[in-house]
């Protein structure tokens, strides 16, 4: 399997001075989705967790309801990429037939190659009401995340995506270069050890758009933390879906866009003004 880390001999100008060194930059590669024989999509993203990437992809997708319809996941190396080959039931097969697509998608894209305005905005599913989170559990899930993004801690490149409970902590986390793919990613892995999402926080280290809030909602979390600022269009899609979403995460805290409820936060507090940038 392609090492998801790359050394790369470089030049370095600082201060005046020109030398020479090495720097660990993350690798990106063409990852092939294939059902039974054909291309759906080809994405660009960090060759490490791609059966993880495979079945959160083709759930976030709706190209099958559960893992169990992915009858066989094969990862074959290529001189250019990676394939992913998967085997589907017959009745998801059929569905996906219907459905192909062939999507050439870089590394920043998250909906590349849809073929309708309808289907790049579509409503996101409705999600459980969940449990309420108080506002210290919400930083120490942010907190949690940090010493283990362990290709971003050598690369400072690369986007993580996580799952916390108040019960078990940090369940699981994934990393690529693209903040979709890590995503896709969780949603694998989640899926695969049958982990409720409606106990959790989903964690992002990216900015919010619309497919990011989607795709939260297939994986059926009610609460996401993210330390940027999500699009207009994100939080009124959370909002549609009972997504509670709180962004520009800090260590002094965070701001909450969509159904405050689920978040337990003292009443008592003064009105910020909100910040412009010329």
């Amino acid at each position: 399997m392609h090492d998801p880390v790359y050394t790369a001999d470089r030049q370095i100008w600082r201060n005046g001075q020109l030398g020479k060194g090495a720097r660990l930059i993350p690798e990106e590669t063409a990852i092939a989705l294939t059902y039974n024989g054909g291309t759906y999509a080809v994405m660009m993203g960090t060759p490490q967790d791609l059966q993880d990437f495979a079945i959160g992809f083709s759930l976030n997708e709706g190209i099958v309801q559960s893992s169990d319809e992915i009858e066989t996941l094969d990862i074959v190396e290529l001189d250019d990429g990676i394939e992913v080959r998967m085997w589907l039931k017959p009745s998801s097969a059929e569905l996906v037939n219907k459905r192909r697509r062939h999507i050439a998608g870089p590394t920043g894209c998250g909906i590349c190659g849809v073929e309708s305005i309808a289907e790049a905005v579509r409503p996101a599913p409705i999600v459980p009401e969940g449990r309420i989170f108080s506002p210290s559990e919400i930083m120490a899930a942010m907190t949690s995340i940090t010493l283990l993004q362990q290709i971003n801690i050598q690369t400072r490149a690369v986007h993580a995506a996580a799952f916390w409970t108040p019960a078990h902590g940090l369940v699981a986390l994934r990393e690529d270069v693209g903040r979709h793919n890590a995503l896709d990613k969780l949603a694998g892995v989640l899926a695969q050890a049958a982990i409720p999402a409606a106990v959790g926080i989903v964690l992002l280290t990216s900015r919010v758009s619309v497919e990011m809030v989607q795709k939260t909602a297939a994986i059926g979390a009610p609460l996401m933390v993210a330390v940027s600022a999500p699009t207009a269009l994100a939080v009124r899609l959370a909002g549609a879906a009972g997504i509670t979403l709180a962004a520009i995460a800090r260590a002094d805290g965070f701001e909450i866009f969509t159904h405050p409820q689920r978040i337990a936060v003292a009443q008592h507090t003064g009105v910020a003004g909100a910040a412009h940038v010329a």
